[in-house]
């Protein structure tokens, strides 16, 4: 049988329905098959979008993501996409093409050493070299990406190792990948849960994967804690629960953050503890005992110290404390009236009818009106931080971005994986000018396979955040932020086969998102955003907390000195 059969019969027992990628050279005998197939090949524009839309595809599907491109180039581009996938643990099963094995290494006809190139950004690399290794490295592959912390895994595929026959017949093999386990802290986390008076619960984007949301709520509500979720943990947890109090981290809410100022138990669930969520590491957590719950153990205690850590799958770890801890409701009364006053008082509030738009209006307009299981998805920048901290991940809103690298131009071929993903589901692209523009060819993708994103383009003519940090860190020297061109995104949307509208009062924008929801066709809202307002709050990781600016951030029903007395 010939290897590129014999690959595609391996996806196809491992239930890939989709692929995404471009052809080249060195993968045609794959695509040759593919032809033959029962799975759906989405052409890409560039196979760094055709990464990201596996990596769409895998966090709405909970299943591995495929991506496939030709050697060389073909290769290359698609290492930010795995790095992102990386970054945000996300499963993607990225396949490229080689020069022929019996070239490699004489700098043939796009020859790159891809496998080397993609090790940093993987959480496992394979070459193949002859046709008879295709179905192992394939079965490890897939059992490496969804197993422990998932991850991307790469697989270096050179032409005639799928050109050429296998000796054998292949067999399906699956050999899983087991998670390490450490519960021997268990019983001091119960013992630090049930002594505490001010208990808090912080949940990362691991907490997404193992699907362990009610059971965090459930948990919360038997101790009397409060809900904090990172920027990747949000949409782990219905944001609509009054124990849930939102983000937290450089532009979080700050009910998020004084309430784990106040806490003297945090239990950390499945996140990195990266900077963006910690600021200033001195000031992080002061008052806390902290109970760090993650699948990888090699995040216990790496970048927050003096921590009681619990190794293994988060749902289970949760559903364990949940059912050992004592009920504590009764016994933290002050400690949930607190909290329910934080969240009361500490509603950031903007100019809901001003013009030029606010952001927050758009956002705020996308919570009331986007189904109780809708997908969103953001790009990188002010954006992301306004649904961050306005967006209401409720009922079972997925809400996807690019947390961990940071990578503009993430959005749109997100959203067009997730929409293939889930064809039924409202898929909503919120993305900024800057990185629309770095992907916006992909929305051609989108109208050719019939998957009807809505792309909701927060225009400032800038780029926003870059803007906004050069305003308040480098003495106003707006440089290189500003674009001077600026596309008519609606005539480049009807000119794919889409549609789309402008939108620059206030009152348009409910109008629009109601038309971009109901369109037939990938929608374009191209929103016209007032150029000067901040994302805010902001507290630079190298300030602290003390540092953080509120700039015309107005605090709903309390004053300044009301709000200073909260977390102190």
């Amino acid at each position: 049988m010939r290897g590129a059969k014999i690959l595609v019969n391996t996806m196809t027992e491992h239930g890939v329905r989709t692929l995404f990628g471009i052809p080249g050279g060195a993968n045609l005998p794959i695509y040759d098959e593919l032809m033959e197939s029962s799975i759906r090949s989405v052409l890409a524009r560039h196979e760094g979008g055709a990464a990201h839309m596996a990596d769409g595809y895998a966090r709405v599907s909970g299943k591995p993501g495929v991506c496939l491109g030709t050697s060389g180039p073909g290769a290359t581009n698609m290492i930010t996409g795995l790095a992102t996938a990386y970054m945000d643990s996300s499963p993607v099963i990225c396949l490229t093409g080689q020069v022929s094995t019996k070239v490699v290494g004489n700098d043939a006809f796009q020859e790159s050493d891809s496998f080397d190139l993609m090790i940093p950004v993987t959480k496992s690399n394979f070459k193949i070299h002859s046709a008879d290794e295709i179905p192992y490295v394939l079965n490890r592959a897939f059992a490496i990406s969804m197993s422990g912390r998932y991850g991307p895994v790469a697989v270096d595929v050179p032409t005639d190792t799928v050109a050429g026959d296998a000796s054998a017949e292949p067999t399906l093999h699956s050999e899983l990948e087991y998670t390490r386990t450490d519960l021997s802290s268990f019983s001091a986390a119960v013992s630090m849960l049930n002594g505490a008076e001010r208990p808090a619960i912080l949940v990362g984007g691991g907490a997404k994967w193992a699907g362990c949301g009610r059971e965090i709520l459930e948990l919360a509500e038997m101790l009397g804690s409060p809900v904090v979720t990172t920027v990747m943990g949000k949409g782990s947890v219905d944001e609509s629960h009054p124990l849930v109090m939102g983000t937290t981290g450089m532009h979080g809410r700050r009910s998020s953050a004084l309430v784990l100022d106040e806490a003297d138990v945090v239990l950390a669930v499945a996140t990195r503890f990266s900077d963006r969520t910690t600021g200033k590491s001195t000031d992080f957590l002061p008052k806390a005992g902290i109970i760090h719950v993650d699948i990888d153990g090699a995040e216990i205690g790496k970048n927050v110290k003096n921590i009681v850590g619990l190794t293994g799958n988060c749902s289970e770890i949760i559903s364990l404390l949940r059912n050992s801890v004592k009920r504590g409701t009764e016994l933290r009364l002050p400690w949930l009236r607190r909290v329910s006053a934080v969240r009361s008082f500490c509603q950031c509030e903007f100019g809901y009818s001003d013009y030029p738009l606010k952001p927050q209006r758009v956002i705020y307009e996308l919570s009331r009106l986007l189904p109780e299981d809708a997908i969103l998805t953001t790009d990188v920048g002010q954006h992301q931080m306004f649904a961050a901290h306005f967006f209401e991940a409720r009922g079972r809103r997925r809400f996807i971005t690019s947390g961990g690298l940071g990578t503009m131009g993430f959005g749109l071929p997100a959203a067009i994986g997730a929409k293939a993903a889930e064809p039924e589901t409202k898929t909503v692209c919120l993305t900024g000018d800057g990185g629309f523009q770095m992907t916006f060819g992909e929305f051609s993708t989108a109208v050719e396979n019939e998957l009807p994103v809505f792309v909701v383009v927060m225009n400032n003519n800038s780029l926003g955040m870059i803007r906004q940090f050069q305003k308040h860190f480098y003495n106003n020297h707006i440089f290189s932020a500003d674009y001077r061109v600026h596309p008519d995104f609606v005539k480049f949307a009807e000119s794919m086969g889409g549609a789309g509208v402008v939108v620059e009062r206030p009152g348009e924008v409910a109008e629009a998102i109601e038309r971009g929801l109901k369109s037939d066709v990938p929608f374009v809202a191209d929103v016209r955003i007032d150029i000067n307002e901040d994302c805010l709050p902001m507290t630079p990781p190298w300030a602290g907390k003390n540092g953080t600016i509120y700039g015309r951030c107005k605090w709903k029903d309390v004053n300044d000195s009301e709000i200073k007395s909260f977390g102190r």
